[in-house]
């Protein structure tokens, strides 16, 4: 099944699989944001607009999501916190935004989902500016790391969920520009992280 149709049947019920414990990660993964007043934020694979709740005012933000009912549920949460975002439906893979688009991105959750996390990254590094930041929270093994059960429930996961395989620092490596400012641990001993990336054309 592909992610976007799993993900359209998930969106009624995803907000109770993935609230509770991620609630103070997302958190503290957003209070990063700094010195945003106008900036051009994108968050990318927004969802359901989870991370909404928890966004500084002052910066003109857009969400992207390839999902339109997760997109649908985002757009009543703005509405409610009086967020104002500008919503798209668009692949993490195939950004539709210019070259060098945006001061900040955001990707919570959404380099171990899709199904090409480098392409997703060196997305993300095509649409920000030279001295932009990434930041990143999502599940990632370590490099060497066996992680028997993880590799192995990801056989059936990665075609309606989420991937349990990725390893960041390979992702990072197809990236050229992408430096990491900050990486630590998270939660579950440190299989989620908070990823810090600067964009630095040297």
């Amino acid at each position: 099944m592909a992610l976007k149709h799993s993900y359209s049947v998930l969106a009624p019920v995803y907000d109770m699989i993935v609230r509770g414990p991620l609630d103070g990660v997302r958190r503290k993964s957003l209070a990063r944001l700094k010195d945003i007043e106008n900036k051009e934020i994108l968050v990318n694979g927004i969802g359901t607009g989870l991370d909404i709740d928890y966004l500084p005012p002052g910066a003109r933000y857009t969400g992207s999501d390839i999902t339109p009912p997760m997109l649908k549920r985002a757009e009543k949460r703005a509405y409610k916190a009086g967020i104002d975002i500008r919503l798209k439906c668009a692949d993490s893979l195939h950004l539709p935004f210019a070259n060098e688009s945006f001061d900040i991105i955001i990707m919570h959750l959404i380099l171990a989902v899709v199904p090409d996390p480098e392409r997703a990254l060196l997305e993300a590094e095509r649409v920000l500016k030279d001295g932009g930041s990434i930041y990143i929270l999502d599940k990632f093994l370590k490099p060497g790391q066996l992680a028997p059960v993880r590799r192995g429930i990801n056989t059936v996961l990665r075609h309606v969920a989420t991937r349990t395989d990725v390893i960041f620092e390979q992702v990072l490596s197809h990236s050229s520009h992408l430096h990491v400012i900050s990486d630590e641990p998270a939660l579950a001993g440190g299989w989620f992280r908070l990823i810090e990336l600067a964009k630095k054309r040297s």
